[in-house]
Formats: C-alpha cells, structure tokens, sequence
C-alpha cells in the first residue's frame, strides 16, 4: 500500500482513522502516528457534507466517487482532489475505505514542465542578447577611456566618466541577467542550517520594521545534496521579496509576519523524476499577494510587482533550485502568498557487509 502513489485512509464504524498509506501522509502533510485513532472531522476540517455523505453511504452499504471536493487539512491547506468511499463489510468489524487522488497532482508535474522548458527557451534567449549588448559597451567605454585622454579641459572627463559608469552599470545588469554559468557544488548539508543563515540576514534588515519572522521546522529532515551558497542565496531572493511585499502600501495589517517551514515529503514526483524522499521549504507572508495576471510568469527574468523591481531575484532563484534537480511552486491570494521549495533527498548508500571467512 505504500507504494500506490493514490492516497489510502481506512477508518472503523465510528470513522476514526485506523490506517494511512505513505501516499496519503504526503498529500495530507501529517503524520500517521498522530491522527491513527483521530476522527475524520479532525482530519479534513469543515467537511460536515463530505461526512454526511459518507455515513449515508455507510448505511446504504454503497460506494460512491465525489469529483474535484476541496479538502481542508489539519495544516490549513486546500487539496482539490477526487475520493472514491467503499464500505468493507466482508471484515470481521465494517470499515470505510477511502480512496483520494489529488487533481492537482497531474496539474503541478504538467505546470512545472512547462515553466522549467519556457525558462530555459528565456535564458538561451537572454543570454545570446547579452552577448550582443556587451561588445558594444565594451566598446563605448573604451571608446570614452581614449577620449578622456585627448579632451584639452579635464572638466570635460566628467562626462566621459559619466559614460564610463554607466557602461559598467549596464555591463553588471547584463551579468545578473543572465546568471551564474556555475554548477552547484553538491555535498550533504543541514537544511535548517540555510534557512537560520537567511533568516539572521534579514532579521538584520528587519530590525527597525514590523515585521516578524516565524519558524516552523520539521528536525527528521534528512540531510540534502546540494550547494549551501546557492540555496542560501535562493532562499534568500524569496524571503526580501516577501519582506519587500511586507512593506507595500496595500498592507492592511500593522504587524508583518514571514514564516518558514520545513517538512519531509514521501514519494514526490518532481518533473517526471520519482522520489522517496524530499525536503520541503515553504515561506509564508501575509503580505497583499501576487497580482492575478503576474502570478504565471513571476520566476521569468524582468517580470516583477515592483515599479522598483529587477525581476531578476526569483528568476535566479528558479534557476538555482531547478540546477539542484528541485521544483518551486507559488499561489497567491490578498493576506497569504505561498513559496514551496522541493529539493530531492538522496538515498543514503547501503552499508557494504563483510564476508566473513566460515
């Protein structure tokens, strides 16, 4: 059972959990030794229909489907997905069987295909166009250096100066643009130890504002292959653009709060690659959301919220997690914006036992 990748709850008479496949952990976030014995109301909150609907099917001893139900988790997240109820009858106690698949499941993998294509069709593009625009400047500025030398009133080196600044100022805009060219430097490390060095970066930022940073980690997380000064600087991109949402004037609270979450995923599919194990990173601001019509294309170079904004911070972002075999996923609504990191955990090596001479 915990190699279906559908979700399998079974509960007793009373609908109190009895059982949970890995499957359903996962899509549920939470753990089966916690809720075994809970009752299903504690489960999937506000839910009284959905149990109504079950019990008739309890009583009637009939199995039904319920297509595209929101589910509502103990975690307070919304699962879109279709469940199938069967009563059992034919065991020695009658027990509900309920089967759920996740319809965003398919829609996730489809979306993060198409963004990680579209992102690397927009990088190739972007970098041929820096190659282009950087012989030029090259040349502006050099071109300037030699005419500073020759102009007869040094007063005049004020705008050749001014050339030459801008030319390097377009020179490192190019350069951010198209990013690092650099692999990751992949070694086992601590997840938490990323997110503390971010977290104490922007706390040093924070101190004079309101805004407080919340954490919520999960200490089973195994250790992840990955580069810490890239992931840092991921997570870091994420956390100043909450911070930076968290003081828009469209904020209708006085008190900003940034939190950030660690949790342990069991067989996740990221892209079209299974996984065991993966680690999940998630920073939550109550900050105004992501406008609807920015919400598809804010990890594409130069699209930003901010009339201020590069575009250039989740888009390096993106790049880095998707170099680390990882996926990001946003939603976005007016009080929580929602950023999900999911790096792989790589399966440990199997000790190598030694014959032993008989």
């Amino acid at each position: 059972m915990d190699n279906l990748s559908t979700g399998v709850i079974v509960f007793d008479h009373d609908l109190r959990l009895g059982y949970i496949n890995l499957a359903a952990e996962s899509m549920l976030a939470l753990s089966g030794r916690q809720v075994l014995g809970a009752w299903i109301g504690d489960i999937f909150l506000n839910s009284d229909q959905d149990i109504a609907d079950i019990r008739n099917a309890q009583t009637s001893n009939h199995s039904f489907t319920k297509r595209k139900a929101e589910l509502l988790t103990i975690q307070g997240q919304t699962i879109n997905a279709d469940y199938t109820i069967t009563p059992l009858v034919d065991m020695a106690e009658a027990h509900i069987l309920m089967e759920i698949q996740a319809i965003n499941y398919a829609e996730r993998i489809s979306k993060e295909e198409a963004l990680i294509s579209t992102h690397e069709t927009t990088r190739e593009l972007v970098r041929g166009l820096a190659h282009e625009i950087k012989n030029p400047l090259g040349g502006i500025r050099g071109a300037a250096q030699l005419l500073a030398r020759e102009l007869p009133n040094s007063d005049l080196t004020d705008y050749t100066n001014v050339i030459i600044e801008e030319a390097d100022r377009l020179h490192k805009l190019v350069d951010r643009l198209v990013g690092s060219r650099k692999l990751p430097e992949l070694k086992l490390i601590n997840i938490h130890e990323v997110l503390e060095r971010v977290r104490n970066l922007i706390e040093a930022e924070v101190i004079d504002k309101d805004i407080r940073i919340e954490r919520n980690y999960d200490p089973s997380i195994p250790d992840v292959m990955a580069d810490s000064e890239q992931l840092i600087q991921a997570v870091l991109n994420i956390v100043r653009n909450a911070m930076q949402a968290l003081e828009s004037p469209n904020v209708r609270h006085n008190t900003g709060t940034i939190e950030l979450t660690t949790r342990v995923l069991r067989n996740v599919t990221i892209g079209s690659v299974f996984h065991r194990l993966a680690a999940r990173i998630e920073i939550i601001d109550n900050g105004p959301g992501i406008p609807d019509d920015l919400i598809g294309s804010i990890f594409y170079p130069m699209i930003s919220g901010r009339a201020e904004g590069t575009g250039l911070g989740l888009s390096i972002a993106h790049s880095i997690i998707t170099q680390h075999k990882g996926m990001i996923e946003c939603s976005s609504k007016p009080g929580k914006t929602r950023f999900a990191i999911f790096i792989p955990v790589a399966p440990r090596p199997r000790a190598k036992r030694k014959l032993t001479e008989s």
